[in-house]
């Protein structure tokens, strides 16, 4: 099933059956409970075309999670801004000016200060070091989990070579819920959304299931969606097998509010062909860049643009 169809079908069912609900960001959403999607990677890469989706930030994205990092400078220095927002707010509160600036995000004091900060983090060590950094979020728990023996654990390491040695496995699982580092991602970033996900083989294919507590189905379940899917490709790619499958789980889908007039926009455009994408051959996880990644025939609708909640 090509993907549009199943992501805009969450998006109907979001809307004719969910339920008005608050939540910390101030913002209402339209919420459901446990939404799944799911997606066959042999049918072609699935990437929205009802909505033109930043890949190149996805990318960029996944392989710096990939990298282990948790600071934001690598991804600003490629121009990629999936992050700013939480240590920008984070800042704003450390210097007094959250009430000042953070209720319009839309407003030019906001956007300047904000591209203030960003150059900042750019081009200043000990600025990035204090406010450019996440704590341990993602990449920390996939590469460098802290186990109660005080050794870290490289989990996804780990999976693919439990994927390798044993692909009848049931335990080929990357968990990023790590609770007792739970409050120090909250600081300036996010505990994680996407908190788990595990890999399945079965002759000769490779399939992912990914668990998230918290789904923003305009802005972010797109980018989950083809960042599992390209996550889902690279490993294939060093385990020599095929990709498969993909499914998200979605414990609360929700539209934000002031994303709903978006949400039908998207819905009344019409669906195109899926992409495909070619990845080139590497020996490890850790030996892919975006020169390894060749996107192809993807032909979107133009962006439709939402503010995101923090």
């Amino acid at each position: 099933m090509q993907a549009d169809v199943e992501y805009l079908r969450l998006l109907r069912r979001i809307l004719n059956d969910g339920s008005r609900k608050g939540n910390r960001t101030g913002t209402d959403t339209i919420s459901l409970f446990s939404q799944s999607l799911r997606f066959d990677l042999i049918e072609g890469f699935p990437l929205l075309t009802t909505k033109k989706v930043n890949f190149r930030a996805i990318a960029v994205e996944l392989l710096w999670l990939i990298s282990g990092q948790t600071n934001i400078r690598p991804l600003l220095l490629d121009g990629v801004h999936i992050w700013d927002a939480w240590p920008f707010k984070h800042y704003l509160q450390s210097v007094g000016m959250w009430e000042e600036l953070g209720r319009n995000q839309n407003s030019p004091a906001w956007k300047d200060s904000k591209a203030r900060f960003c150059d900042r983090i750019i081009h200043d060590d000990e600025f990035a070091a204090k406010y450019g950094e996440l704590g341990p979020v993602y990449g920390a728990q996939w590469r460098a989990w802290k186990g109660a023996d005080g050794k870290t654990y490289d989990q996804l390491a780990m999976v693919i070579d439990l994927i390798k040695s044993d692909p009848l496995s049931r335990r080929m699982i990357v968990n990023s819920w790590n609770v007792a580092d739970i409050p120090e991602m909250v600081v300036s970033g996010l505990p994680p959304c996407h908190y788990s996900y595990q890999f399945y083989v079965n002759n000769g294919a490779l399939s992912c299931d990914v668990v998230m507590r918290s789904a923003d189905v305009f802005l972010g379940v797109p980018f989950n969606i083809a960042s599992y899917a390209l996550l889902t490709h690279l490993v294939a790619k060093v385990t020599k097998l095929v990709p498969r499958e993909l499914n998200l789980h979605l414990v609360d889908a929700h539209l934000y509010v002031n994303h709903v007039n978006q949400a039908r926009e998207q819905m009344s455009r019409p669906w195109r062909a899926s992409p495909t994408i070619a990845i080139n051959n590497a020996a490890s996880i850790d030996d892919f860049g975006l020169e390894s990644i060749d996107l192809q025939n993807y032909d979107p609708h133009p962006p439709i643009y939402g503010e995101v909640s923090i």
